[in-house]
């Protein structure tokens, strides 16, 4: 079974609103096991309406089409579709009826227009409309080869309701036995996009030769969150498809390395969170050019109090200078930063101290230029480690980079063998 979104709305192509309809009935098709081939959008424009109808329904079997199911002039989906149909639109009695009671129960009066919302196109069937609202979801056979078209409101609340409570089901029961679609996703910080499909190239060859049953690798670039690489299965049963994502984790963990910090919703401040509560280790962080943000990421996490310490600010040279201990001289270097780590480790009685400082941009400092951080980890007896990156974008994107880079740093750290040593 084929399904395509076709979602309607002049709003949406101009960005006044952004989709996440589609993306979330996307989500739902694939939980249940149906495959969403393609998603349009289209104006209201009754023309390129019936055009993407018609487009969708010669490369799939059902048809979701959402939004243009309101009392207006440009609601005009229901007219589309009877295009497509080839029938007249005719007034369901009950759908009217239910709309004439739902202003009378509220004591107001119904505009003349309302009742356009109870005009279907012949031999459709009107999706009972969940309430507050007055616009009913249809179910629209085409008899042709077993197509249907299915149109839902734009509001996303009235929309979810009818595709959770008749459009899915009724799919289903069209496709008859489901196979079910499972995705997990493993989230990656330290390699390029391009570098992550060179690295999979050669597996990803193995499973393109596998047929339709094999593991599919998808890459999502997420910005200041890394990449993402995310496997999806397909397979009769839920133990069938968690059995195939696990194996799949497993060999793309194997070639990643320690790239790989989370899966799913786990964040790069998670993945450190769940090191240091295995360790049992305390944790204070010193920041420059990122003024608490680090801070801020991991106090998100739930239960920081018990290991996270606090953190300092120390955004003036002088305060990094009194406070922290670092030496006189350049404030934007690796001496700087590990100076800034061991201080606020002493100065917080923390078993682990991080430092960040920098030139967020955009103009340079201490002979720096922007994108230029140094980050350090003080641990134990050793010296502290220092390293300096250069990151890329302009002065939000620097400092949002190196907060993740910072708690990369740590995260690796923790993890490496010499670590032992250090706690």
């Amino acid at each position: 079974m084929r399904c395509e979104i076709v979602a309607v709305g002049t709003e949406l192509l101009l960005g006044q609103i952004v989709d996440t309809n589609s993306a979330w009935m996307g989500e739902q098709l694939a939980l249940a096991g149906i495959d969403c081939t393609h998603q349009q959008t289209v104006g209201d424009n009754l023309d390129r309406i019936v055009g993407a109808l018609e487009l969708a329904l010669g490369r799939a079997d059902a048809v979701i089409i959402c939004g243009g199911l309101g009392p207006t002039q440009d609601d005009i989906t229901r007219n589309a579709i009877a295009r497509v149909m080839g029938v007249p639109l005719v007034q369901d009695d009950d759908v009217a009826d239910r709309i004439l009671e739902r202003f009378a129960s509220r004591g107001r009066r119904m505009p003349a227009n309302n009742l356009l919302q109870a005009q279907v196109p012949r031999g459709a069937t009107a999706i009972a409309d969940p309430q507050p609202g007055t616009a009913p979801g249809l179910i629209c056979p085409l008899g042709e080869g077993g197509k249907v078209i299915y149109a839902v409101p734009g509001v996303p609340y009235e929309m979810q309701e009818i595709v959770s409570r008749a459009v899915l089901p009724d799919l289903q029961r069209r496709a008859g036995k489901l196979a079910i679609i499972r995705s997990r996703t493993l989230r990656t910080w330290g390699d390029s996009e391009s570098g992550l499909a060179e690295r999979l190239a050669e597996h990803m060859a193995e499973l393109d030769g596998g047929g339709p049953a094999a593991p599919t690798l998808a890459f999502l670039a997420s910005g200041i969150e890394g990449l993402k690489v995310r496997i999806t299965v397909k397979a009769d049963d839920e133990d069938s498809a968690r059995a195939l994502l696990d194996e799949e984790e497993r060999i793309v963990r194997g070639v990643l390395g320690d790239i790989v910090f989370g899966v799913d919703d786990e964040a790069m401040e998670h993945a450190v969170a769940k090191v240091l509560v295995e360790r049992g280790l305390t944790l204070a962080v010193a920041e420059s050019l990122t003024g608490g943000l680090v801070a801020s990421r991991l106090v998100n996490v739930a239960g920081a109090s018990n290991w996270f310490r606090g953190g300092i600010v120390s955004y003036a040279s002088d305060v990094k200078h009194d406070l922290l201990g670092v030496p006189a001289g350049p404030v934007v270097s690796s001496e700087a930063a590990a100076a800034m780590a061991s201080g606020v480790r002493r100065r917080l009685g923390a078993d682990v101290g991080l430092g960040v400082t920098g030139v967020a941009g955009p103009d340079e400092q201490d002979g720096q230029p922007p994108g230029t951080v140094f980050m350090a980890v003080a641990m134990g007896d050793d010296e502290p480690i220092a390293v300096r990156v250069t990151l890329p974008g302009d002065r939000d994107r620097v400092r949002q980079f190196a907060c993740i880079s910072l708690l990369d740093l740590l995260r690796r750290t923790l993890a490496a063998p010499s670590a032992q040593l250090m706690s």
